[in-house]
């Protein structure tokens, strides 16, 4: 690697205050303290080796989860300095460890471009950790320091030499601050993989040492990443379940002003957009300028191209944004010196200059792909004409449905129980398959602040179908409806508008076997398509009805799965395998009556209710193409992987 700006020692250590408010108000630093915030801890250790990466000093990081979930991360950059803080009068090492704000990233010397420039990170993580070791490899010698939530336990020692150079960070999260401890290896892995794409020629590995794998090196699960294609192998990782309209992503690059470009973009058959925006490596969720850069130069590009080649003559109405992302996968990654993100969880970026950076970039790479591959282009042109048309076609659908509600009074489904709160705050609304277990949802529920909407069959797949199409199915339309939300153009895109959302929680209630999976799986698509909003501000849920109930006399237990049933019938029979239980399979909501479904189901004190999260966004809308989308082999390979892990009983 590069032995440019080699001179990191410990007069680039900037410190600016201490470390007690992180463990007062974490989800301030880190987002919450549930999952997602357990799993932030670990994207803070990576941002700092990637950043080392990014000055040119790294090229391999190793992840591992071991047996009690804790966590190293390793690299193989400069490790972090350990002299005297000339301030501080301490160890560099145990400033950047201890002192909130302390790093090498206010230093514009020591890190041209970084991820982690609020300087909050490996610092959070160690007043968030029970337990927590630093270990570098530095200048032929080995120097280690341990903490406990954020106090240092040990001073700075050196313990040996070597030939090595690098950081190992080794922590346990403390569980008197996280709802959760356990660690989901999915998760990690499918970040470590993203990374890799977004870091061409960066070697990533992670290791659970909670799952044994014989045929794995190590002995334990594991694996290894690193992308020589970059950005272009993660569209074509993104569209394996589509089918792309052109042969190749078109594949961007630039640098302007010190900020660096690289984007790439491929059209599909499919109905949705994917753009996905990261910056200095991180996953900007809300996206920012760079997003808007982005969206200006291909809504210009190809309106022009589409306007000098006569393309758009016969269209009657005029093209809008969203047609030009119909079916568009793209990735936009942007390294800026000086970010500012909006928030600690770096969710949107705000610099204005990155805007007509990206614009200019892309813009350019455009005009010249669309030059040169006149077939493809014609293609997309087409793609994006379909797209208008059935926008326009959507629209007026919209309009009827909507207009048909204001003139029908309420304008609520005449199959909807309402309920009788008002309080959207308060208010929750079952989503019932079937018309029977509707009618027994309805006696069953708390008409105070539990409204009922039965849905009849399957709903569409929305997946498949164009956006009109949705406003003529009845089940659709009534969800819209009950729910009060609506779908508005603002400045040519789709917005969804849910100031007037009548129930913060959703919840899917669907029969505990294959068909009730199948339209959960429906509901989610569709929602996941065009409702998002919804999911990622946490209003929507899935019910969990039992599968079974043990009875012993008048004593009885419902059980919710296979080992529960098991637990019951010990508990029951306390040894006497011979003694005869009554076991009751509920096959469907419909066999239990009001009072077995509102005690196990609805009641708010008893019911267990699943939350629908949106861990990854890439990966999520995998899994809807995978599953709904039109592939064959892709459903078939994601059934076959997963099978092991569905929790139905027919």
């Amino acid at each position: 690697m590069s032995n440019q700006n080699s001179n990191y020692d410990a007069s680039n250590i900037t410190a600016l205050e201490g470390l007690e408010a992180v463990r007062k108000r974490p989800g301030m630093y880190i987002g919450s303290t549930d999952s997602k915030g357990l799993h932030h801890l670990v994207w803070e250790c990576i941002d700092n080796s990637i950043d080392e990466h990014l000055a040119g000093h790294a090229s391999r990081i190793d992840l591992t989860i071991h047996e009690d979930n804790s966590i190293s991360v390793k690299d193989d950059g400069r490790g972090i300095p350990v002299g005297m803080h000339e301030k501080l009068q301490k160890s560099a090492l145990e400033v950047v460890m201890t002192v909130l704000h302390a790093g090498g990233k206010f230093d514009k010397d020591t890190y041209k471009v970084s991820g982690g420039l609020h300087g909050v990170g490996v610092s959070c993580v160690n007043a968030l950790s029970i337990m927590l070791k630093a270990e570098v490899h530095r200048e032929g010698q080995i120097w280690t320091q341990e903490y406990s939530k954020g106090i240092p336990v040990t001073k700075v020692e050196n313990i040996g030499k070597t030939e090595k150079r690098g950081t190992t960070i080794t922590y346990k999260p403390d569980g008197e601050i996280f709802e959760t401890l356990v660690y989901s290896y999915e998760v990690l892995a499918t970040r470590m993989r993203e990374m890799s794409y977004l870091n061409k020629g960066l070697i990533l590995t992670i290791t659970d040492e909670r799952t044994k794998d014989s045929e794995s090196e190590s002995g334990f699960k594991s694996q290894t990443f690193m992308s020589e294609g970059g950005l272009r192998e993660f569209v074509e990782h993104i569209d394996a379940a589509r089918t792309s309209i052109i042969e190749r992503p078109i594949h961007v690059t630039g640098k302007e002003e010190n900020v660096e470009v690289e984007v790439a973009m491929q059209y599909n058959t499919s109905y949705s957009e994917n753009l996905y925006s990261f910056v200095n490596n991180i996953n900007t969720r809300e996206g920012g300028t760079h997003v808007s850069g982005f969206k200006r130069a291909v809504n210009r590009v190809f309106t022009q191209y589409g306007k000098d080649n006569n393309m758009f003559s016969k269209l009657k109405f005029s093209i809008s944004g969203d047609d030009f992302r119909e079916g568009l996968t793209a990735i936009v990654s942007v390294k800026v010196p000086e970010p500012q993100f909006k928030g600690q969880t770096k969710g949107e970026l705000g610099n204005s200059e990155v805007s007509g950076i990206v614009s200019r970039a892309v813009g350019e790479a455009i005009k010249i792909y669309l030059e040169e591959n006149p077939k493809e282009a014609k293609r997309i042109i087409d793609k994006v004409i379909i797209a208008a048309t059935a926008r326009h076609a959507a629209r007026k659908a919209r309009e009827m449905v909507q207009r048909k509600n204001i003139l029908t009074g309420s304008g609520l489904p005449g199959k909807l129980s309402d309920c009788s709160s008002k309080r959207p705050e308060e208010s929750e609304i079952f989503l019932v398959e079937g018309d029977s277990a509707g009618g027994t949802a309805k006696q069953g529920r708390d008409r105070m602040f539990q409204a009922i909407l039965p849905l009849r069959g399957k709903i569409l797949n929305v997946e498949k179908a164009m956006e009109y199409k949705i406003y003529e199915n009845e089940e659709i339309k009534n969800m819209f409806t009950a729910l009060g939300v609506r779908i508005e153009e603002v400045d040519g895109e789709r917005v969804l508008n849910i100031e007037k959302l009548r129930y913060h929680k959703i919840v899917i209630m669907c029969d505990a076997d294959v068909d009730g999976s199948h339209i959960v799986t429906l509901i989610l698509t569709f929602f996941f398509r065009y409702m998002k909003e919804l999911i990622e501000n946490g209003h929507v849920y899935i019910a969990s009805p039992p599968l079974y109930m043990v009875k012993k006399g008048t004593q009885f237990r419902y059980c919710w799965n296979e080992e529960e049933r098991q637990e019951a019938m010990a508990f029951y029979q306390k040894g006497n395998k011979e003694m005869k239980l009554k076991i009751q399979r509920y096959k469907g909501l419909g066999e239990m009556n009001a009072e077995q479904l509102w005690v196990t189901t609805m009641d708010p004190a008893e019911r267990k209710l699943k939350q629908v999260k949106i861990g990854d966004s890439i990966e999520a809308s995998n899994v809807f193409t995978t599953l709904m989308g039109d592939e064959v082999p892709p459903r078939r390979a994601f059934i076959e992987e997963n099978a092991k892990y569905a929790n139905i009983h027919v």
